[in-house]
């Protein structure tokens, strides 16, 4: 994560329950401890990574379920069929 600069830090205020406070503090590391603030911003920089990457997924997932893509991904697969083993016969 990237260390802003005063002109790039936004404040905000947040109420958040005691017990998931305590709870979480239980798993903290030890150089996040003494300053909320850096662990309430890595926090919410591991959750937009996460996030990201769950988008990525269900993309790529709505992409292999796409009957258009299907059909794409198997005309170049055959294009390439024939290709696959050239010069490999040369190995043996």
């Amino acid at each position: 994560m990237r260390t802003p600069n005063a002109s790039t830090i936004v404040r905000r205020s947040v109420a958040l329950p005691r017990s998931l406070v305590e709870e979480v503090t239980q798993w903290v590391p030890e150089h996040l401890r003494g300053n909320f603030n850096r662990l309430v911003a890595v926090a919410l920089s591991e959750y937009a990574t996460n996030r990201r990457q769950q988008l990525f997924e269900q993309a790529m997932a709505d992409m292999a379920r796409d009957p258009q893509i299907r059909a794409a991904c198997a005309g170049i697969e055959e294009e390439f069929l024939t290709t696959e083993w050239d010069g490999l016969g040369e190995l043996s």
